[in-house]
């Protein structure tokens, strides 16, 4: 049953947006727990992954995200960082804002490090479920993830880092489903 199953709040940074040519450069995770209306971290995942092909990144995108080779001297292999998640997210149902971009470029890691992927079938959309939610409020004609955050007054100050954007993930989908 999904209500027993821990949900894994999942943001990844990439170098650019089509998984089957572009990498994933940082993930982030927040696994929770919910009990009784409440919605615990149990654990917690910010890992910076080392791109094999940065010359098909788009630099666009690498703005956005902040890289540079500096910071990432010392940045994983994709297969240590999907072997970590995949332990961390066994059983987990997939949450994330908007999770078609994220889960496209999980899946193409799983299936090009040859780690299994032992998440629950399930996925959980923030953006579907603001739409939901806010499709009939005047003041709100954006579901970006930053707008939400001013909507719904949650602090990300690292907009465009992966931990920060899971962990605003989870304070926005607690606000929008009315958890504590």
């Amino acid at each position: 049953m999904i209500f027993n199953q821990p949900l894994a709040f999942i943001d990844v940074e990439t170098t650019g947006t089509d998984a089957g040519q572009h990498e994933i450069i940082e993930l982030g995770l927040v696994l929770t727990r919910l009990k009784d209306g409440v919605l615990s971290v149990v654990d917690e995942l910010d890992i910076k992954i080392h791109p094999n092909h940065i010359e098909n990144a788009d630099p666009v995108a690498l703005r956005i995200n902040g890289y540079n080779d500096g910071d990432w001297l010392f940045a994983t292999s994709l297969a240590d960082a999907m072997k970590t998640f995949a332990e961390k997210t066994n059983g987990a149902v997939f949450v994330a804002h908007n999770v078609t971009f994220d889960a496209a470029f999980i899946d193409s890691a799983f299936k090009q490090t040859g780690v299994e992927n032992k998440m629950y079938f399930q996925k959980i959309d923030t953006l579907s479920i603001a739409f939901a939610k806010l499709h009939d409020q005047d003041d709100m004609n954006k579901l970006s993830l930053r707008a939400l955050c001013e909507y719904l007054g949650v602090e990300n100050k690292r907009a465009h880092s992966a931990f920060a954007d899971a962990y605003a993930t989870y304070e926005v989908f607690k606000k929008l489903m009315g958890l504590k």
